[in-house]
């Protein structure tokens, strides 16, 4: 196993996109429970770590992802709430498109909002840094409004909010789901 050493990691990152979700269901052994699935927020981005000849059959053993979602308040016309999360990934390979994601629950849409609508039509802006041993080797926004490092001066027009978290996939109903398309979450480092 091989690992990216941070400085001089090259990594493709495209830029963050969120879309609503709908709860999945399952079927299986014993009684059916009646349900209507609810709308969850997914954030995701596809990265690339180049890691040349050198790399082949190796992995970068693990990468830190920073979210930050700003979401509107809809209390305020004007303001929004900052989200942050930040999400270790181990294990992935290198010179292979994979997806990074975080997650907002129907509930937190619901305590946010006030509103039982999806998610997507709160969201003002979703961004994300992705650091290799502690060293930044990427960062992306969704809005060309807000500048990559928005969540460091983000001036009165925002909250920090702390009370409604963001989810790793491995938090959410969505865990086994599309396995292969994404980055394996360290489940002792990524809550």
């Amino acid at each position: 196993m091989g690992s990216a050493s941070g400085q001089n990691t090259k990594l493709n990152a495209d830029k963050p996109t969120f879309e609503d979700l709908q709860s999945p269901t399952y079927t299986g052994p014993g009684k059916q429970k009646n349900f209507k699935p609810k709308e969850w927020l997914e954030v995701e981005a596809k990265i690339n770590i180049a890691g040349g000849a050198a790399s082949k059959g190796k992995v970068c053993e693990k990468l830190t992802v920073k979210w930050y979602v700003a979401v509107k308040n809809p209390e305020k016309i004007g303001t929004h709430f900052i989200l942050t999360k930040d999400v270790e990934h181990m294990n992935i390979p290198y010179d292979e498109d994979i997806w990074i994601s975080v997650y907002l629950s129907p509930v937190s849409i619901k305590r946010l909002t006030g509103s039982d609508r999806p998610g997507k039509n709160s969201v003002e802006a979703v961004s994300y840094e992705v650091l290799v041993n502690g060293v930044k080797v990427a960062e992306e926004t969704s809005s060309a409004r807000f500048k990559v490092g928005w969540w460091n001066n983000p001036g009165d027009k925002a909250t920090k909010n702390d009370s409604v978290p963001l989810l790793n996939k491995a938090e959410t109903p969505f865990r086994a789901m599309w396995w292969d398309r994404y980055a394996e979450v360290n489940e002792s480092r990524g809550r």
